[in-house]
């Protein structure tokens, strides 16, 4: 295993991990607020959100933020 590897919190997490582990910890509505994007705002859904996030990289960018702040949030850090 490479050295970025061990160290990088997004290795061998997929987009559908993220997305189900921040709808657990903040909610849709919660996840609209942090980032509008109009798939976690209108009738969302994890395979509508899958399926745009995996088109759109600045959004999927946002979700991998998002995701990193949550860890950092929840490990106390």
């Amino acid at each position: 295993m490479h050295d970025h590897q061990k160290h990088d919190p997004l290795h061998g997490v997929t987009l559908a991990m993220m997305l189900d582990a921040l709808v657990a910890y903040y909610g849709w509505e919660g996840l609209g607020d942090r980032i509008k994007i109009r798939c976690f705002i209108h009738e969302p859904s994890i395979q509508s959100s899958l399926k745009f996030l995996r088109r759109t990289p600045w959004a999927r960018t946002q979700v991998e933020g998002l995701y990193l702040a949550m860890l950092e949030q929840t490990s106390g850090g």
